[in-house]
């Protein structure tokens, strides 16, 4: 409990108790479209939470755990229903907990049966690890200069990445592409991977730059969702459950002891349902832990990430 603890109390410090609070995200409210069929582009500023590496690995593993419990298989589909651009990747894969980096390499294998696509943007394809880099299947590369080591090392990985294209030499190419060209491969029918090609990106039909505070505000008064999430739910907590049954038996007074008669017999020891939930002499394990948890989470985030554990205990029972 107290190594949960300190962990809990990173997460709070960094803003884990308003951001992990509920009401949660819905995925369906990222995968709305408007009349005339067209998606809309969901954007998370996370100007501020990325500076708060836990709290921002533990989001993104939650997110991409509720990716596979909540969407079903669809198979291979002409277009996915959602796609998801991680900018500053590096950011996202730098000190994450192992727990985080399997569950992004398993989304990046399987997603695709869910109907679902995901983009890491970084400056450096070395910044992204080998085996999640290998499972990505469309490329775009925009120059890279070799000015150290390293960067000669990122220029040769970017390259080998791609498959081969006679025409040209990718190594070379990156180093000499200019503003707006890249090095460009997609999956083809069957997946296979396409010949890297140079080519020019066409250039951004929106503004270049943040929106203004006030813009922001405008916009989102505009969104379908722009008054769900703005009220906070506190729900009856496992916590506030537990304390309310402490004052009820403080109120009502020990339990009545057991006389030798009604004792169970000492050569009988203790079956299971006494281990659980103890006698009138001994306390057992459901009770001990009830009584840690009264005592050791105590605080908001600790109550929600208390009530969502025994939730799904009990939702599985």
């Amino acid at each position: 409990m107290g190594a949960i603890q300190r962990r809990l109390l990173v997460l709070e410090e960094q803003g884990g108790e308003r951001f992990l609070g509920e009401p949660a995200l819905e995925l369906n409210d990222l995968m709305r479209v408007d009349s005339d069929g067209h998606g809309y582009i969901n954007i998370l500023a996370a100007d501020k939470i990325m500076q708060s590496p836990r709290l921002y690995s533990t989001f993104m593993l939650w997110i991409l755990s509720e990716l596979f419990e909540e969407l079903p298989e669809v198979g291979d589909v002409e277009k996915p229903k959602l796609v998801f651009f991680f900018d500053e990747a590096h950011l996202l894969f730098q000190n994450a907990p192992k727990a985080l980096s399997e569950k992004i390499e398993q989304v990046v294998r399987l997603v695709r049966s869910k109907g679902v696509g995901i983009y890491f943007i970084t400056q450096s394809p070395i910044d992204v690890p080998d085996r999640v880099l290998s499972q990505l299947g469309n490329r775009v590369q925009h120059a890279l200069r070799a000015f150290t080591p390293r960067d000669r090392k990122a220029v040769r990985t970017a390259a080998e990445t791609f498959r081969a294209n006679p025409a040209f030499d990718a190594v070379q190419a990156i180093t000499e592409l200019g503003v707006g060209e890249a090095l460009v491969s997609t999956l083809q029918d069957k997946g296979i991977p396409g010949m890297v090609q140079r080519t020019l990106v066409r250039p951004p039909s929106s503004r270049i730059g943040p929106v203004s505070p006030s813009e922001r505000q405008a916009i989102m008064r505009r969104s379908p969702v722009g008054g769900k999430y703005d009220t906070v739910i506190d729900r009856e907590s496992a916590h506030e459950l537990l304390m309310a049954r402490a004052e009820h038996t403080a109120a009502v007074g020990p339990p009545k002891r057991e006389t030798p008669a009604e004792a169970p017999p000492a050569s009988s020891g203790w079956g299971l349902p006494e281990i659980l939930t103890g006698t009138g002499k001994r306390q057992g394990v459901l009770e001990a832990l009830a009584k840690s948890v009264v005592r050791s989470v105590g605080s908001s985030i600790g109550r929600q990430i208390a009530r969502g554990v025994l939730g799904s205990i009990l939702r599985k029972k």
